[in-house]
This record gives structure tokens, sequence and C-alpha cells, in this order.
């Protein structure tokens, strides 16, 4: 096919800014979904609610950003540096926030905004390209979308700040503008060590576009080009370099969560076990559900490849299903991939599905609403508070400020604002002032320490004395 046909081929938007009260619509799916998550968020904090340990390590990351002090984590090892672990410089945008505003309440907040910027960004060019309606039911699509209820429901992760930087470089690609969408992507690959070779992907499929749409012009290929290289040196720089060095003990604390070395070795065993087991092929089906089946006619939906890969070749099984935030990232991708396959179907014999599609993709949203977290704003049962809220606020309030502490799970990110928090009985930590302990707490699995006082003896090597002692909430102090 001739060149002149295939830009004919490609699909039309429609970039000017709407009017009227079409200008409205994407602020306002913004807003509802930002009131949404952070009505959401507010609740899951009403009841102290506490899913990992997560919160508590980049609350205490931020705090220590806006002190000067690095990234520096006491709750992963006493002085540990964070970006040992895993690869996200962004974060340091952090720090500021927190200074102004001392909570993990406002990682939680942070992260219901850049969700909801997303949903702005990507109604935007989807109204801009399709009209209100259309629009207005992608942005729900995606606002409503499961990754992004799981992402908000485990609370803050580095991912949140990769939602709008891909929509505005996707969304950027699908109108043809080469130079914003690379720079829109281009700090994806501080995000997080993996995101490099999403945005090189990024990259190599924007120059594949560039090359069939932009009318001749060489930049644009190079631009994708560059960005691939980019993305790819980031990825290989984090994982042998940066993350080896500010290791504790010299390696990537991650390599063995995918064997790139097997896969290679039984490629068609590889294949295979990106579907299998069932958990694996009913994240694919929420996917392509989610894209109406016909973002497939979207080469943007190759960006979404990279995390699909890793997370179904990983032995660890948490990552495979829809559950937790490692899907948060590829709903940008696939709403965005739905908008440009719309675009291209739209014309042709499969015009009245295409034209069908994002009203399908918002009823899909609106189906996998039960069981998952938004649902809890209409239950009565999730407003109760917790009966032991009191108990809680109390033994956080008992612990000086600025004083040393370490706890299990339940107060963990509570205490990390006022105290310098370290995680409960790891090796080497120096005695703590304080020890904080929740019999009642997942911590333990059901096996807490009778005698609080004498384990953290037994473990620091400090005498240690009960101070509290309510509703299975222990506090200890260090004498002397």
């Amino acid at each position: 096919m001739p060149a002149t046909a295939l830009r004919r081929a490609a699909p039309t938007v429609r970039p000017a800014a709407p009017t009227g009260w079409a200008r409205l619509v994407p602020p306002g799916v913004g807003l509802l979904v930002l009131v949404l998550y952070v009505w959401w968020s507010l609740l899951q904090w009403h009841r102290w609610e506490v899913p990992s340990w997560d919160l508590g390590i980049f609350t205490q990351l931020a705090k220590s950003y806006a002190a000067g002090d690095g990234p520096v984590v006491h709750i992963k090892g006493h002085g540990a540096n964070l970006l040992g672990d895993h690869f996200h410089p962004i974060l340091v945008l952090l720090g500021p926030v927190y200074a102004l505003f001392p909570s993990a309440l406002t990682l939680l907040v942070v992260q219901d905004v850049l969700v909801a910027v997303s949903a702005w960004a990507l109604t935007r060019f989807a109204v801009r390209a399709l009209g209100a309606a259309p629009g207005a039911a992608l942005g729900l699509a995606y606002g409503l979308s499961f990754g992004l209820q799981a992402a908000v429901s485990v609370q803050f992760h580095e991912v949140a700040f990769a939602l709008p930087l891909l929509v505005l470089a996707l969304g950027s690609l699908v109108e043809r503008r080469w130079t914003a969408a690379a720079l829109w992507a281009a700090p994806v690959a501080f995000v997080k060590e993996d995101l490099g070779v999403t945005v090189a992907v990024l990259g190599l499929v924007l120059a594949g576009r560039a090359h069939r749409e932009a009318d001749g012009d060489p930049r644009p290929v190079a631009l994708g080009l560059g960005l691939a290289a980019w993305g790819a040196a980031w990825s290989a720089l984090a994982v042998t370099v940066v993350l080896p060095a500010l290791s504790p003990d010299g390696r990537f604390a991650y390599a063995d969560r995918l064997d790139l070395a097997a896969a290679a070795a039984d490629p068609v065993g590889a294949l295979v076990s990106l579907v299998v087991p069932g958990q694996k092929a009913l994240t694919w089906l929420a996917l392509l559900a989610v894209g109406v089946g016909v973002v497939l006619r979207s080469p943007l939906v190759l960006v979404a490849l990279p995390t699909l890969v890793w997370r179904m070749l990983s032995p660890n099984h948490g990552y495979w299903g829809t559950g937790w935030h490692y899907s948060a990232v590829l709903m940008p991708i696939v709403l965005v991939a739905l908008l440009d396959a719309v675009l291209r179907l739209r014309d042709g014999r499969f015009r009245r599905l295409a034209r069908a599609a994002p009203a399908l993709s918002v009823v899909v949203a609106l189906l996998l609403v039960p069981g998952r977290p938004l649902a809890d704003l209409a239950d009565p049962a999730a407003y109760r508070p917790d009966p032991r809220a009191d108990a809680k606020a109390a033994v956080v309030a008992a612990v000086p400020e600025g004083a040393s502490v370490a706890t299990d799970l339940t107060l963990l990110h509570h205490l990390v604002p006022r105290a310098q928090v370290h995680w409960l009985g790891t090796e080497d930590d120096p005695a703590p002032e304080y020890v904080v302990v929740d019999r009642l707490g997942a911590t333990w699995g059901g096996n807490p320490p009778r005698d609080v006082a004498g384990w953290a003896r037994q473990h620091y090597g400090a005498d240690y004395a009960v101070v509290r002692d309510e509703k299975h909430l222990v506090l200890a102090h260090r004498r002397g």
C-alpha cells in the first residue's frame, strides 16, 4: 500500500478544544473520580485499615525527603536507602507536599489526585476525538476501572505517578503530537525500574506510527527511537547499577521474581505460562473486557506487554491477578488504546461496534464494581468505626514526638509522622525507646508474644517495661 493510502487510513482526530457544555465534561469526570476516591480513602482511614506496610514505608520516605535526609527508610532496616529497593526517584516530589501536610493520609490524597488528573486528561482526549458523550463514557470507564480501584484500596504506591504521564503521552501520540508524547513519556522511566521498558516499547510504537503517518518527516521517527533507547537504558542502569549499589546485599532485591533464562530455554512453555493457571487468564480476560475486545485493533496495546509479561512469568502468584496495584499502569494503556481503536474502526465495517465501544466499556466497569472497593461506599457496614479506634489513638499519642519506636503493622503509618519508626523484629536494628505490639494484628499470624516486655528484652538486649496494655494493644518503654 502506498504511503499516501496509509495516511488516509490513519484515524482522524479533532484536536480543537471542545466548546459549550462539552468543555465541562473532562473536569466533571475528573472531579467525580476525585470525590469517589478521596471519599473511599477517608473511609478506609476512618476504619484504621492497614493492608500492608507499604504506606508506612512511603510515608517515611516522604518525611525523609521533606527533612532533606534523602531516601532513608528505617522501616526497611536502620539507615536503609529505599532507592536500593526500587528505582523511584520521582518520589522526591512527595517531600514538599509532605512538609506542608505531614501525615500518611497526605499520600493517599496525593494518589487520589493523580488518579483524578489522569481521568480528566483521558476524558479530554476522548471528548476532543469523539464528542462529549462517548468521551465521558471512556473517562468514566477509566476512572472506575478495576486496576485503579485495586490500587487505591491497597494505599499509596509509586506507580500512581505514572498514570497521568502515560495518559498524556499516549493521548498525545493518538493526536500525532510526537514531541509532546515523548516528553510526557520520558519521566515514566523514573517511576519504577520496570517502567523504563514500558517507555522503550512506547518509543518503538511512536517511531512505527510516525513512520507511517508523519508525512515523510524523519524527525518523529528518530524521536521515537531515542525515547526507546532512553527507556531501555534507564531500566538497565537501574537494575544492574543503581539498585545493586544501594542495596544492603549488593544485588537487585527482586531479581528472583523473573527468570528470563528459563523462559528463553523453553519459549513454548513460557508462552503457555503467560495464561496458565486460570488466575492469569482471568486477568487477560478482564483487560480485554475493559477494552471491549476492539482494543486489540490499536498498536498502543503493545505498551502493556512489558508489565504483563514480567507479571505472568514471575513465580510470585501475587502478581498474576487483578488485585493490588499491579494493574494500575495498564488502565491508561488499555483505555487510550481503546480510544485509538475506535478512531480506526469508526469509518469501516466495524463502525457500529466502534461507536458502541465507549458505552460498552463503562458498562463493563460498572459490572465489575460489585465486590470492588468502591462498592463499600454504598455499604452501611463500611461506615462502622473501628471498635479499638480510641485505644489505637491513645497508643499513638503516648509515643513522644521524635522518639524511636519499633512496631508491627497495625499502627505503622500512624506512628511515622511523629516518631522514628522501625519494623518490629528487624535484625541489627538498635534498641528503640518504645515497642508497640498488637496481639490481634496480622503480623503475628495468631501467635503474638504474651510477654511483650520479655520479647523486646530478648530481641533488643535492653530492659523494657509495659506502660500501656489496652484492647490487645501493648506499649513497652525502654528503661534507662
